[in-house]
Formats: structure tokens, sequence, C-alpha cells
């Protein structure tokens, strides 16, 4: 299962056999089960992970009970509540397993630590978060712009892989519509084409 790791790391930079040795050192596995919590609310992020299998999805309640979904990760993506793991303050977001889980964790401690070991990994540290970064800046755009009908073909295009493994309402939660307004798109759509 480190492999699926090993390879994504990989791919952004090149590490020699004594370099991943040291990068797995630190590197701890967990299980979630579906609908446990990597943490909840008001907990500082003490770990990010990386998902070998299944579907996490960060989310955080509005002051009217509304749940937004952040992000998702599945297999080959990361997940934190970057504010809170960087400052290790508490952090405002819920992450969840929306499917049985398999992930290997880091802490900061761990990757503060090896940034100074392996000064490499903090160069791929730099180029996941720089693409978590425009790919949070492309959301929010569309979301400022664009209509719901597009940002759902959007959403489409560019994660097809999770259209099928996640609930109406995990998607609407992304997009900001309610399950209804989704169900109406993605009727027009079908009758569209």
């Amino acid at each position: 299962m480190s492999q699926v790791f090993i390879d994504n790391i990989q791919k952004h930079i090149h590490l020699n056999e004594d370099e991943i040795k040291v990068v797995l050192s630190v590197m701890k596995p967990k299980k979630l089960k579906k609908k446990q919590f990597f943490m909840t609310e008001g907990d500082v992020c003490q770990n990010t992970a990386f998902v070998l299998s299944g579907c996490l999805r960060s989310y955080f309640i509005d002051s009217n009970g509304f749940e937004h979904n952040l992000q998702f990760a599945i297999e080959d993506w990361w997940m934190a509540d970057m504010m809170s793991f960087t400052t290790q303050k508490p952090g405002r977001l819920n992450i969840e397993a929306l499917e049985d889980s398999e992930m290997l964790t880091l802490s900061r401690h761990d990757q503060l630590a090896l940034f100074e070991r392996c000064p490499k990994f903090e160069k791929y540290f730099r180029i996941i978060t720089e693409n978590g970064i425009i790919s949070t800046q492309n959301r929010l755009l569309d979301n400022l712009s664009l209509p719901a009908m597009e940002r759902y073909q959007n959403f489409s295009k560019k994660y097809p892989m999770l259209l099928q493994r996640l609930p109406q309402i995990q998607i609407a939660a992304y997009l900001g519509m309610t399950p209804e307004f989704l169900s109406k798109i993605r009727h027009q759509m079908s009758k569209q084409a």
C-alpha cells in the first residue's frame, strides 16, 4: 500500500532508497470506518493524511446548521485542516470518512523534522500545496462567477471519478446548492443530451 504513496511523491520529486526509508519511517497507518471522524471542529489537526483507499470529506457547518463541503480526498490525495495543522491551533473543519478508508498520516512535528532530514520532501510539500491553492482558487472563482449548471458541469469534467462514489447530497454541499436543485440540474442535462 505504501507504494501508492511513494509513486505519488515520485511524480513530483525523485527520492533515493535511503530518503524513501526516512520518509516511510515517520508515516503512520490509520484506518477509519465510514462516518468516523479524522478530526472535528475545535480540535487541533495533529496530522495530515494521505489516502490509500476510501474517501474523506472536509466540511464546516454554518450558523444556520447547513453543511458546506470544502474538499474530498480519495486514493492518492491528501487531506487536512491546513490552517490548524500549520498553526497547531483549533480548527474550524470536520473531516469525516465517507467510505471505509485507509491512510498514512504525518504529524506536524514529524513533517518539520522531515523537512530538515530530507529537504527534497519540503519541495514535494510546496508543490502539492501550490497545486491545492490553485485548485481552491479556481473553485472560488467558479463559485463567484458561474451559474449552478456550469459549476456542476465543471465538477463533472474535473472529478468524474467522484460522481460515481459520492451521494448527491455531498456533491450539492460542495457546489453550494440544495440536493433538490442539483437534481433539477441533472434532469435538465439529461434532457439536453
